[in-house]
């Protein structure tokens, strides 16, 4: 029996600070690498044909589910590994994937820890830590839902999910500003979504989500442990919170979302 072939693949936008490390943790134990670009200004391309030619570019944002299925679609390993530019695969999660493909269970999905380095700490609790995701199956098997933002691996209740042994080391965010920057955009897809079926929000909502954000990281996941990394988190996410309702009154509110 020939033994089952792994791809790595990526969606990126402007990451040519952090492809190269990532792939660089993949590229000698994968059989194929495949990078799907949404429009990068920078050198991304540049970095990713260091390490593959299957470099593909849909520069029309269709969200985050549509934009991974169309890179599963280039995919022809057998298995697919699905990574983020800013994360990193140890030594120890390295052996357990290549022992999970070794398996080929053909029923069975895998997730891992991610272990978050913000702000000049490791964030171990705040709620960010095991932070499970589940990124490896086999590639015919299943993919990505069609959410435009928070998408989810489709998972059959037929299917079993394992998890793997080592952390993926997870470099979020550059600084503040890259974090505000960044939760803009989840914050207006998440508002697109809603709105598209018809959901409404109001600003008190809003408040009350981001006192309740603030209150389970810092207090209840024990953000307080994270030290002051884990309050500026803690107060982020709120900020984050309120935004996101925020945005989707304020388009309920003005004539130009209406027309």
């Amino acid at each position: 029996m020939n033994k089952p072939t792994l791809a790595v693949a990526l969606i990126v936008k402007n990451e040519a600070r952090h492809l190269d490390e990532c792939l660089q943790t993949v590229h000698d134990w994968v059989d194929e690498i495949v990078v799907l670009d949404s429009g990068s200004h920078d050198e991304t391309e540049q970095v990713a044909h260091r390490y593959t030619e299957k470099f593909y570019v849909n520069a029309k944002w269709p969200g985050f589910g549509p934009q991974r299925q169309l890179a599963q679609s280039y995919v022809q390993s057998d298995y697919v590994l699905w990574l983020d530019a800013d994360e990193r695969v140890t030594p120890e999660l390295k052996q357990s994937i290549l022992q999970a493909v070794a398996a080929n269970k053909p029923d069975t999905l895998y997730q891992f820890a991610r272990l978050s380095w913000v702000f000049g700490r490791f964030i171990r609790h705040s709620g960010w830590y095991p932070d499970r995701v589940l990124r490896l199956y086999p590639t015919q098997l299943t993919r990505y839902n069609g959410a435009l933002v928070h998408e989810k691996v489709h998972v059959e209740p037929s299917m079993k999910v394992e998890t793997l042994a080592g952390d993926a080391i997870h470099y979020t965010y550059n600084d503040v500003h890259h974090y505000l920057v960044k939760s803009a955009g989840y914050a207006k897809a998440w508002a697109d979504q809603r709105q598209a079926k018809g959901k409404k929000a109001s600003l008190s909502q809003g408040i009350v989500h981001a006192v309740g954000c603030f209150l389970k990281m810092y207090l209840l996941k024990r953000g307080f442990l994270d030290g002051k990394q884990g309050f500026l988190i803690a107060l982020l996410s709120a900020h984050s919170t309120f935004v996101k309702y925020a945005d989707l009154w304020a388009r309920d509110n003005d004539e130009h979302y209406k027309r």
